[in-house]
């Protein structure tokens, strides 16, 4: 085509690995969803996260993100959102059919190392304290 521009290789490769996205299936994106979540799931912190829990009747977990101007300003905001997506996309598959809000601690640093080791904690530590899942309720 004329106009156009070639392809560019970077020295990562050529597009994104097939199964290694965040979709929009693994999103909450509904306000009554985040309400959900809140009012009847079970909660776990650390000194960097708090995490929010509820079953869902999927087959894999979303993750919604409750991040405060409380925590700082925009790019700090963003880089929080980013590092917390990231993690959980890395981590998803090991996680149990949840619905996960994460907010970040007021105090705390938006680290990597931190949120990755942090994230799949809690989530365990939460799903601990709910309810047994009805097996009419499971896919």
């Amino acid at each position: 085509m004329v106009g156009s521009r070639p392809e560019q290789e970077s020295k990562f490769g050529r597009g994104v690995i097939s199964g290694q996205t965040f979709s929009q299936a693994d999103r909450l994106k509904s306000p009554l969803l985040f309400e959900k979540v809140f009012k009847s799931g079970s909660v776990a912190a650390d000194q960097v996260l708090v995490i929010h829990v509820r079953w869902n009747n999927l087959e894999h977990p979303r993750l919604g993100l409750s991040v405060s101007r409380r925590v700082g300003n925009s790019p700090t905001r963003n880089r929080w959102k980013r590092l917390i997506r990231e993690s959980f996309r890395k981590q998803k598959d090991s996680f149990a059919c949840v619905d996960i809000v994460v907010r970040p601690k007021r105090d705390a640093s938006p680290e990597y190392d931190a949120i990755f080791n942090s994230l799949p904690t809690l989530v365990a530590r939460a799903c601990r304290k709910l309810p047994p899942q009805k097996p009419s309720q499971r896919k």
